[in-house]
């Protein structure tokens, strides 16, 4: 035990030196159950978020609109998505979503962030992508100020699979249209072995990875998550960690025009979520204790590759999501305004967060607080 507290008491002096970790020693720093280790582990992601974006904490406001829970693939994980007819099951028009925009932009929304089911009847005179560029051309025609965060990397080979296209001319065609960056969702865990047990009919590690760095090629931005908490090992998340790294070195090195802007820990809800995975599971909501360590984790291994780093208040809660600002975040996302997909698997943490809330929890921990862009630039409002 001496010997391992030193060892640790090593990796953790470096790191601070600016030494990357390595996979042995992110698996390591995880495994640990020890609290004056682990408090150990947090003061240096703390440390560690200090010296690389400072004491400020970011926010967004925003709107999630989730346009249709209609879906062909069957996640073990998803309590959202509906067969066309069934109770529950929805898709907006495009008067529908422009709505929900102009409320959000009524309450000061910079951005809206669009996800949807996998909806085969999205063709228009036989084009899925058409569907997907006229939401797009009709929230910019009303809203050419507003920035559109949408579509993941599932969505991009949904898109290009229907229309036997490649994922260049999907992207260019959204990218033209007006969609200034895409979230890094549909990752869950970048393990092929997990896959196909949570989501087995969703796109493989390689497919998700060459998408993204396709989109950062192409000068579109994007996100990076981690589905954690449910059948995936410590290792296995710490190999998620490493390939969202190694990404962004690619993006940097080539000098792409755009790369990664934050990193997000989405852990797995449990509640209402389908019931094989939930048996296997045995937890309704997320184990906060594993979270927070995997987030100071997540800080010390991403380094300076991946600098921002948000909680998720809805899977969280606002509490918990305040907490992991001790723990290596900088970033306590948006206000989302309504959230779906988390909150029908039973999460409690809410669907909308006000602007002043989220401000009064940062001022709490005694740090300022900041008004961001998507791309953590300044932000401009929409007039």
């Amino acid at each position: 035990m001496i010997n391992q507290i030193k060892t640790i008491q090593h990796i953790l002096e470096d790191v601070e030196n600016d030494r990357e970790l390595s996979q042995s020693d992110g698996f390591m720093l995880l495994s640990q159950s020890d609290e004056t280790i682990i408090n150990a582990i947090r003061q240096t992601a703390d440390k560690l978020r200090q010296k690389q974006v400072g004491k400020t904490v970011t926010y967004i406001i925003n709107r999630n609109i989730n346009f249709t829970n209609i879906c062909e693939q069957h996640c073990n994980f998803c309590a959202f998505r509906r067969n066309a007819g069934d109770d529950g099951a929805f898709w907006l028009n495009t008067e529908q979503i422009i709505k929900k925009a102009t409320d959000a932009v009524k309450r000061g929304a910079t951005e809206i962030c669009m996800q949807g089911g996998l909806n085969p009847e999205a063709k228009i005179r036989g084009s899925s992508l058409q569907y997907y560029q006229q939401l797009i051309i009709s929230l910019k025609q009303t809203f050419p100020n507003l920035h559109l965060h949408a579509f993941s990397p599932q969505e991009i080979q949904f898109i290009a699979r229907e229309d036997k296209i490649s994922y260049t001319e999907v992207i260019m065609t959204l990218k033209n249209a007006g969609l200034g960056s895409m979230p890094g969702t549909a990752a869950e865990v970048l393990d092929d072995k997990v896959r196909r047990i949570i989501c087995p009919e969703k796109i493989n590690s390689k497919t998700w990875l060459e998408i993204i760095s396709l989109a950062h090629s192409l000068g579109l931005y994007t996100t990076s998550t981690l589905l954690s908490g449910h059948i995936e090992t410590p290792q296995q998340q710490i190999q998620h960690l490493s390939q969202l790294r190694n990404l962004q070195k690619i993006a940097i090195e080539n000098n792409y025009p755009a790369r990664i802007t934050e990193f997000i820990i989405l852990p797995f809800v449990g509640k209402d979520a389908p019931l094989p995975l939930r048996k296997r599971v045995k937890r309704e909501q997320p184990s906060v204790k594993d979270t927070l360590l995997l987030t100071a984790v997540s800080r010390i291994f991403l380094g300076k590759w991946i600098p921002n780093h948000q909680p998720s208040w809805v899977k969280l809660g606002l509490d918990g999501a305040k907490e992991a600002l001790r723990w290596g975040c900088n970033d306590i996302g948006g206000t989302l305004m309504e959230e779906h997909i988390t909150t029908m698997a039973g999460a409690m943490g809410g669907t909308c967060m006000e602007v002043e809330t989220l401000q009064e929890a940062i001022a709490s921990l005694n740090r300022p607080y900041q008004q961001r862009g998507t791309l953590y630039d300044e932000y401009s409002s929409y007039c």
